[in-house]
């Protein structure tokens, strides 16, 4: 494996365009689910996203001759999509009608440390301390920023649906650990329209109109949600991490909450205080102690995003002089 190491661990100039562009996409996101859910209700704007999505990826599964999932890795693939596609965006789309998108950002960078806690307690990782230091930080974070939204009025409700919504694909996180490995892209395909089933079930019962967009800024963001911001996230982070490596590429946890605050101030409107910049500030330090400073072994699928976690069977496979090793269970 470290034989090759040296050729990821330099990448070249279109790695890191690519690596880029999923910083800026994925941040901006946040902003365009904002944008959706100020039109549409909650859970039928996101059943709507990820039709489109999971339609999209199937059609190039299909075109590409890629396989679907079969057996545990089907089981796997639907339980990973009920819980990262319908349970957590059903709980982030409600959350963003009272929550500024920087805001929910910066709370659902908490995942890789949810994501190492819920491991431990199911038997996938031992116990650092190096975890619980980054924990501990993180939630000091966490109080200053409570604090401050609480201060401008937003609901300790909604603050509270976000952090569970990061819960959520912590844990999906951990379930695609057991799966079986199959090709991420007939995996996002089954899970995304596993979980667009369910949420078309959860607007029914909710009583949810089920209206098209009248404005154009709805249209926009729905069309930038499906196509760059799940289907195109996705197929760059695929790429991005063939040609890099799973650590390095996990770093856009870190930097997508800074391109959403940014973007969420000049197009939104929304406030930037001192103390939130302190406390979103905490969160990420914490973080990175907890997920991602050098101490303790690497975990490939700690990331804030959905779209962005059936890595394994691309992740460890993808080094050349690596390919020729058959894949473990």
């Amino acid at each position: 494996m470290s034989d090759a190491q040296p050729a990821a661990v330099r990448p070249d100039r279109v790695t890191l365009l690519a690596f880029l562009a999923l910083v800026l996409i994925g941040g901006a996101n946040a902003i365009a689910v904002k944008q959706t859910v100020a039109e549409l209700a909650p859970f039928w704007g996101a059943a709507t996203r990820f039709a489109a999505a999971g339609l999209l990826m199937l059609l190039i599964v299909v075109l590409t001759r890629r396989s679907l999932p079969r057996g545990r890795s089907l089981l796997g693939a639907a339980a990973y999509g009920l819980i990262a596609f319908a349970v957590s965006n059903a709980l982030a789309y409600t959350a963003l009608r009272d929550v500024p998108a920087g805001t929910a950002m910066v709370l659902i960078a908490l995942t890789p440390l949810f994501t190492f806690g819920l491991a431990i307690a199911q038997g996938q990782e031992r116990f650092h301390v190096q975890g619980l230091l980054g924990a501990l930080i993180a939630v000091a974070g966490v109080g200053l920023v409570f604090i401050d939204q609480l201060s401008a009025d937003v609901p300790l409700f909604s603050l509270l649906l976000i952090l569970l919504a990061a819960v959520g694909v912590a844990e999906s996180g951990v379930i695609v650990k057991w799966i079986p490995r199959s090709d991420p892209f007939g995996t996002n395909a089954v899970a995304m329209l596993t979980g667009t089933l369910v949420l078309f079930i959860v607007s029914l019962v909710a009583g949810e109109p089920w209206e098209l967009p009248t404005q154009p800024a709805t249209w926009a963001a729905i069309g930038y949600v499906v196509v760059l911001g799940s289907v195109a996230l996705f197929a760059l982070y695929v790429f991005t991490l063939q040609r890099w490596t799973a650590s390095a590429v996990s770093y856009i946890t870190l930097l997508m909450p800074l391109v959403t605050v940014t973007l969420g101030a000049v197009l939104l409107g929304e406030s930037i205080t001192p103390s939130f910049v302190l406390g979103g500030a905490v969160i990420l330090g914490g973080v990175y102690v907890g997920a991602f400073l050098k101490i303790r072994p690497a975990r490939s699928s700690a990331s804030s995003l959905p779209e962005c976690l059936p890595i394994d069977a691309c992740a460890e496979a993808e080094p050349k002089s690596a390919q020729a090793e058959p894949a473990g269970a």
